[in-house]
């Protein structure tokens, strides 16, 4: 299967201090790769790396031909007295290659925002300027979805509602995602791969397999491994966007592995 995007041997320095080195990964469309590790680990570093935003010391960036990348950024910084509505916002993110309309109706339900649409950006809240940001990511049918931290700002109901969207917008657009997250216990139920990034890639693969490996016990310790291992939630009910239970659409409680 030919790879979205892949990395080969990336090295970064800054003068004489090495950010991150030895890096190798390959993003597939219809997966969702998490790429975690400790503050200062160099995930940021890679995610700009791959979006060509910076140059890499040495090593190779291969893209897909004609590859699309939606980008969520971290944090969105808007100047308080922008008269910039979220319906101005979205329009600003269009491009040549809008989503079909069916799919677009199918995200924009899914995401909850179309009676935000008249809103001042800078008046929502915490999850529903996360979810506005995500929709504009889509926005121009991208195959390749990089999200940094996408539930920065969102209480812990939200996240588990904005990881459970993130799938439901991947199962929809068949879109690969590459999506950078510390929330171990609750992103690994959403996730295919897991790349434990620490200046270097320490371990890979399934979160399971990724919770054994003696590097990522060295880093997490045990309260981290511990969170990993028990990610298993197996949903019987709906969430809305707010992680409230939807009525009538849930069963008698939950199955937890």
């Amino acid at each position: 299967m030919n790879a979205l995007l892949s990395a080969q041997n990336i090295l970064v320095q800054r003068g004489s201090r090495t950010i991150i080195h030895d890096v190798n990964l390959s993003l597939q469309a219809g997966q969702i790769t998490t790429l975690i590790g400790p503050n200062g680990a160099g995930k940021s570093t890679l995610v700009h790396t791959l979006l060509g935003l910076q140059k890499a010391t040495s090593g190779n960036v291969k893209k897909a031909a004609n590859l699309r990348i939606g980008y969520m950024p971290q944090k969105l910084n808007l100047e308080g007295t922008l008269p910039l509505t979220v319906k101005r916002f979205l329009d600003l993110g269009a491009g040549q290659h809008p989503l079909p309309q069916r799919d677009l109706d199918f995200v924009y339900q899914a995401c909850r925002i179309e009676h935000l649409l008249d809103q001042p950006m800078q008046m929502l809240s915490g999850g529903e300027t996360q979810r506005v940001i995500l929709l504009r990511a889509v926005l121009n049918s991208p195959h390749l979805l990089i999200l940094d931290e996408p539930v920065q700002g969102v209480d812990i109901n939200g996240q588990v509602a904005m990881y459970e969207l993130i799938v439901q917008i991947r199962d929809r657009l068949n879109c690969g995602i590459l999506m950078i997250s510390h929330d171990l216990h609750l992103v690994a139920a959403a996730t295919d791969q897991v790349i434990c990034l620490n200046q270097h890639v320490c371990c890979s693969g399934h979160p399971a397999h990724v919770s054994q490996d003696p590097a990522f016990k060295e880093i997490f310790g045990l309260a981290g491994t511990e969170a990993l291992a028990v990610y298993n939630h197996t949903h019987n009910h709906h969430h809305d966007s707010h992680g409230a239970i939807i009525p009538g659409q849930h069963h008698e409680g939950c199955e937890h592995d």
